[in-house]
């Protein structure tokens, strides 16, 4: 469907906005019906774009175009969100992510840590569409502000069917290969090792290149459609490079004060039928082996937030089935002190022992010796921040596409009693989804 009202709508508003109205975060905001939020998000020449839904059910989706302001450190989002807060009135959502390790070389066009209040936002709950426009008017000139966002506002697109997933043919590289994950496996699951670092999550780079990469965003529709209890996201920030996932892992939730994360991990593969698959779920609640994989990280998140909070509690193990895989998952729940912030949140919990190890110190330092490929974004963080509330997911199940290669990830939590073969195994259950989706299933 055609924008040609909604955004008339916003020039108009943006038009006769008062002067007494210029003051702080201003978002105005109109109806909008479009069919297809990502066909819309794909054919606008604003960068960056970004996606994202949160797994909720009753979740809003969001598509954002450029960006109003953007923060490279959680210092300086964090400091902005308390600038707006002071001044008062309505608080602006920020989207973005943190790499996995925020101070190492990542990928060369993503930063360490990168937020964005976006210029233009189409959000849709429950069928409901709203196109919204954002600005700031309290460290900027007013006129300048206006024209950057009519600016904005006039090369706004019409939504198209997203293009065809093609089936391409592609060489396929891991990295690291099968023999060398084998000889890290058993340097991780060595007594010695064990006695100081019980956990390390190991992860494989998959590399696919092709004549033509497929575009992202089309990858991503077709993606989502089978992956309904995860997170959707995507961020390009520019024209021939994007990072797009459905992860299942929720890094935190925060309403106000009160918080909820979770313990991920331990895995099994989906059955052939519902008998196999129940089958398969009560071995893995009762597998050691993964049990201590889960007790890794519970252990771990429950330490961190109890300086945070003045409450704690934890759910019972149960399971999480996906399309591919099933999850032994704890939910955790705090409330936090009055004090505390989003920036002291993202410090401390990432990465989290689901996708780095236990102690984290010596797991990093492992991960960092051996594997010789950038994780990047990949475990890191991704979602949406605000004054009032958060929703971020860890970046697992992701996909980065450049212009010369798709580069898949996957990881798998080293413990005692892990062997190469199975590990190896699970990181291609992990991938299945969207290597069928690449006509390689």
């Amino acid at each position: 469907m055609y924008l040609t009202d909604p955004i008339e709508a916003l020039k108009h508003q943006l038009d006769t906005l008062g002067e007494t109205a210029k003051k702080g975060f201003v978002r105005l905001s109109t109806p909008c019906q479009v069919d297809n939020l990502v066909g819309w998000l794909s054919v606008q020449s604003v960068l960056p774009h970004i996606y994202w839904k949160s797994r909720d059910a009753d979740a809003v989706e969001h598509v954002t175009l450029g960006a109003v302001k953007a923060f490279d450190s959680l210092v300086a989002l964090q400091a902005d969100l308390a600038a707006l807060a002071g001044i008062g009135g309505e608080q602006p959502d920020y989207f973005g992510g943190m790499a996995f390790d925020p101070d190492s070389p990542g990928w060369q066009h993503f930063p360490g840590c990168h937020f964005l209040l976006p210029r233009i936002e189409l959000r849709r709950q429950q069928g409901v569409g709203t196109l919204s426009l954002n600005l700031r008017f309290d460290d900027r000139c007013p006129d300048t502000e206006i024209a950057q966002a009519h600016a904005c506002l006039a090369v706004l697109k019409a939504e198209k069917a997203l293009p065809r997933l093609l089936p391409y043919i592609y060489q396929r590289e891991d990295r690291p290969a099968q023999k060398e994950w084998a000889a890290w496996v058993e340097r991780v699951t060595h007594p010695n090792h064990l006695g100081h670092t019980p956990k390390v999550v190991l992860s494989r780079q998959t590399c696919l290149t092709a004549p033509e990469m497929p575009n992202p965003w089309a990858l991503l529709a077709h993606w989502q459609a089978g992956a309904a209890d995860c997170f959707h996201f995507g961020i390009q920030l520019t024209p021939h490079e994007a990072f797009i996932g459905c992860p299942p892992e929720r890094l935190y939730k925060r309403e106000g004060r009160h918080l909820m994360t979770e313990a991920l991990a331990g895995t099994t593969r989906r059955g052939q039928d519902a008998l196999q698959d129940q089958a398969l779920a009560d071995a893995l609640l009762a597998d050691k082996k993964n049990s201590l994989e889960n007790q890794c990280v519970y252990q771990q998140l429950l330490t961190q937030l109890e300086p945070l909070s003045s409450q704690v509690q934890m759910g019972e193990a149960h399971i999480v089935k996906l399309r591919s895989v099933q999850h032994i998952r704890r939910l955790i729940h705090a409330e936090l002190h009055q004090d505390v912030t989003d920036q002291q949140l993202l410090a401390v919990l990432p990465p989290t022992p689901a996708v780095g190890g236990v102690p984290r110190e010596s797991a990093l330092a492992f991960i960092h010796q051996h594997e010789r490929h950038q994780r990047g974004w990949y475990a890191g963080v991704f979602g949406r921040i605000s004054h009032t509330s958060s929703d971020l997911a860890v970046a697992i199940r992701c996909a980065h596409i450049g212009p010369e290669a798709i580069r898949l990830y996957a990881g798998a939590g080293i413990v005692a009693g892990s062997q190469p073969d199975e590990e190896w195994r699970e990181l291609d259950t992990k991938i299945a989804d969207i290597m069928s989706l690449l006509g390689m299933g």
